[in-house]
């Protein structure tokens, strides 16, 4: 909220949407929404999902595969497993998806969760120069932040965000 404490601040605006579209997520592992704005205009909303016209995961279950990644810890190196559902397109995939490059140009992604390194990569391509996250991703977070900073991309947490109530869920990591 602003010194007058009748209006929230555009972060607390824009994040709050961006929680709001997660709930049409009918994902069972992680509700996602994520928001385009350009200057303090809305351009855009999306959710992860799958495929438009094709089973959910809540019809059709989840898709999970594992993948192994080598990660470098202190000089050693360790495989990590990863598991992740192919069924679902990432809300910033679709936003990516459903917005045109133009809107893009130099604008804001405001998106419930840490980017994956997917994600990421796309949204490093997309024309955005700002990316807002108020979760963060374990997973990838490490290799996300060194390629936001190397593209020069701002990159930053809302860390003392509160989320509506109504659009919580327990997300399964």
């Amino acid at each position: 909220m602003n010194q007058e404490g009748l209006r929230k601040d555009w972060d607390t605006y824009f994040m709050d949407i961006a929680y709001m579209v997660s709930t049409r997520s009918q994902c069972s592992r992680r509700h996602v929404g994520s928001v385009l704005v350009q200057g303090k205009k809305l351009l855009g909303t999306a959710y992860n999902g799958a495929p438009m016209g094709v089973p959910d995961c809540s019809e059709a279950g989840c898709m999970i595969v594992e993948e192994y990644e080598l990660k470098q810890t202190e000089g050693q190196e360790e495989m990590v497993k990863k598991q992740r559902c192919i069924r679902t397109i990432h809300a910033e995939q679709n936003l990516l998806l459903f917005t045109d490059r133009i809107d893009r140009e130099g604008s804001t992604v405001y998106v419930t969760d840490q980017p994956c390194w997917t994600c990421a990569n796309m949204l490093a391509n997309s024309g955005v120069k700002e990316i807002v996250y108020h979760r963060g991703y374990p997973k990838d977070s490490e290799k996300v932040q060194q390629l936001m900073q190397h593209k020069g991309l701002l990159f930053r947490c809302l860390s003392g965000y509160q989320p509506p109530e109504q659009t919580l869920m327990n997300v399964i990591s």
